[in-house]
C-alpha cells in the first residue's frame, strides 16, 4: 500500500496554486498597466497582501518598489478583480513581500 501511495504521488500533478505560484519578491522596477497580454494579473486589496507596493519615481531597485512608466516597461500588469496572479497593497512605507 505505501508503494501505491509513493507512486501515486510521483505521478500525480500538483495543485494549481503551488504550481504557478509567482516570486513576487523579483517584481520591482518599471511597472506598465496594460489592458492586454499581461505578464501577470494583480488584484489591489486592503489586507492580506502577497505584495506591499510603493510607488517610487526613480531606482526601483528593492522587491515592491514600482516606477509606473508609459514604455519599456520590466513588467506589463493587468488589475482584475478575480483570478489574479497574485495580489498588491499600496503602502507608504516598508514595501515587499509579506
Amino acid at each position: 500500500m505505501r508503494r501505491l501511495y509513493a507512486v501515486l504521488l510521483a505521478v500525480l500533478p500538483l495543485p494549481a496554486a503551488a504550481a504557478d505560484a509567482v516570486d513576487v519578491s523579483r517584481i520591482h522596477g518599471k511597472i506598465q498597466f496594460v489592458t492586454s497580454f499581461p505578464d501577470y494579473k494583480v488584484k489591489i486589496v486592503e489586507s492580506f497582501a502577497d505584495l506591499h507596493v510603493k510607488t517610487v519615481s526613480s531606482f526601483p531597485d528593492a522587491p515592491g518598489e514600482w516606477q509606473v512608466v508609459e514604455s519599456f516597461p520590466d513588467f506589463r500588469i493587468q488589475l482584475v478583480e478575480s483570478f489574479p496572479d497574485f495580489t498588491i497593497r499600496y503602502v507608504e512605507s516598508f514595501p515587499g513581500p509579506q
